[in-house]
């Protein structure tokens, strides 16, 4: 999102989503409204949208796959900064102790700002998002929620909203919710927005089958989903998707049964039952949700000119930074 330029010209906002706000509500003031919506120039270019506004086309590829009635579900992980940049619960000089106890973990030794996720958490069921979980995650000072199972259009708006009330919801605590894919240089994870994803055959008996095609059919299109799946095209995943600290190699696409270190996780329920869903672990935590979701579905449920993706991943050269 990109603040817009309000000194050479009035915007107009066309509102696409509301959600009731989870501040300031009185009883003089009994509840308040967040909008989200579309920045128009003016009257005679109502849809006249900034670049980086990717909903529209997104829109347009749900309205195309309507009919197989594609669900998601997004895992947003993100970092608790102090106002300084330092990791939020961090000791100010060294480091915390090496990763293991803090995955999930329980007590003020393993697990900071847990005050903070669970207010988030309120907030967005206040709001009407489908948040349907929290966790701590390996890296000390980092976490999860989980929005979904939603389907179409409807994930992007609901994964945008919760990231604005995150983002209120940490600045009332004086701290900072950093999307950044890897914060933290070094033996420390980084951070993803591992996205599940079904269609309507995928999550009936037999549905396995689908779910196999859908993974061959990503297969050949690796290198143009990594250039969807963070803001600059993949570079900054590059920092990430290293094949250490559960990721696969950013130029190698694999899948896996239960497997963290794949592209493709494939949940063993799922395997065992024959039927479900398939989890993409490769979206950055700061993708643009709207470009994730379309990519998936235009590759798996479109055909001809409706499933080409025109941006491709390009190595930095040099290589992957660790």
């Amino acid at each position: 999102m990109r603040e817009f330029d309000a000194c050479k010209r009035t915007p107009i906002v066309c509102p696409w989503s509301f959600i009731p706000k989870p501040f300031l509500v009185s009883n003089f003031f009994p509840q308040k409204i967040s909008v989200m919506g579309i920045i128009s120039l003016s009257d005679s270019q109502p849809l006249s949208i900034s670049a980086t506004n990717n909903r529209k086309r997104c829109a347009e590829v749900m309205e195309k796959a309507k009919d197989q009635h594609p669900w998601f579900g997004m895992e947003q992980e993100y970092t608790l900064l102090d106002v300084d940049g330092h990791p939020f619960g961090w000791p100010k000089n060294g480091f915390p102790g090496p990763q293991g106890p803090y995955y999930c973990g329980v007590g003020a030794n393993k697990v900071y700002g847990r005050d903070i996720v669970e207010a988030h958490y309120r907030a967005c069921l206040y709001a009407g998002i489908s948040i349907s979980g929290t966790n701590a995650e390996v890296m000390p000072g980092q976490w999860e929620f989980q929005v979904g199972p939603v389907e179409g259009i409807a994930m992007g708006d609901q994964l945008w909203m919760a990231r604005f009330l995150l983002h209120r919801v940490a600045e009332e605590f004086g701290v900072v919710a950093s999307l950044d894919p890897k914060p933290i240089k070094g033996d420390w994870n980084g951070a993803g927005c591992h996205t599940n994803f079904s269609t309507a055959s995928m999550r009936v008996p037999g549905g396995i089958n689908d779910i196999m095609t859908a993974i061959n059919k990503l297969s050949l299109v690796h290198q143009q989903h990594i250039a969807y799946y963070d803001p600059h095209l993949g570079k900054d995943n590059e920092r990430r998707l290293t094949g250490l600290h559960e990721t696969a190699k950013i130029d190698q696409f694999s899948y896996g049964v239960a497997s963290r270190a794949s592209s493709i996780r494939i949940p063993r329920q799922t395997d065992n039952d024959g039927y479900g869903y398939f989890e993409d672990r490769r979206p950055s935590s700061n993708c643009d949700p709207y470009n994730v979701i379309a990519a998936l579905v235009r590759t798996v449920c479109l055909d001809g000119d409706d499933r080409k993706l025109s941006l491709i991943y390009v190595p930095t050269s040099g290589g992957q930074q660790p």
